[in-house]
């Protein structure tokens, strides 16, 4: 191949065939690379967490946010290749990332493991807030496929905020 071959493939665009007009490509597109921002934020605090948690329950919280992490990291690449699927573009970088992700990040030297728990507790609940708000933008364009993985995805993040929640919940108080 040539340089001028390789140039040409370079700046070809990704003309993906779809059925969506291009106002749907572009809004699910870009609903779904916010989305897929913060599962990588989410992924990565995650396993931070997993990395620096300690006490008297280091191992069952160690194992449970091994498990969120790996179930949060799944759906990056189906969330990418979806966007794919309809003819959009997604992530590039870790910089694109960063100006797209609405999660916050923690680099505190040191996080209790409840407050660990807590913090990745919410941002769950934002992830599963985040999966509504695109899932209404799917319906809006009739794109029943990204909807209804949406739809399992949203179950995902609020079991992993059911078992936060009740991992920080004290024993001896009903809340």
């Amino acid at each position: 191949m040539s340089i001028l071959d390789a140039k040409t493939r370079q700046s070809a665009p990704l003309q993906t065939p779809t059925d969506q007009p291009p106002d749907a490509v572009r809004d699910i597109s870009g609903a779904l690379n916010v989305l897929l921002s913060d599962m990588f934020a989410a992924y990565l605090k995650t396993k931070n967490f997993h990395w620096h948690i300690s006490g008297p329950h280091f191992r069952d919280f160690h194992l449970l946010l091994d498990e969120q992490g790996d179930e949060i990291f799944a759906t990056t690449d189906a969330i990418a290749e979806r966007v794919r699927k309809i003819g959009g573009t997604t992530l590039r970088s870790i910089g694109h990332i960063a100006r797209l992700t609405r999660i916050l990040d923690n680099d505190a030297e040191f996080v209790t493991p409840m407050d660990m728990l807590a913090e990745l507790r919410d941002d769950n609940k934002q992830l599963a807030s985040s999966m509504r708000e695109a899932h209404g933008v799917c319906d809006e364009y009739g794109d029943v496929a990204t909807a209804s993985l949406l739809e399992n995805w949203i179950d995902e993040a609020e079991r992993r905020t059911w078992f936060l929640f009740e991992a920080t919940r004290h024993a001896d108080r009903r809340t």
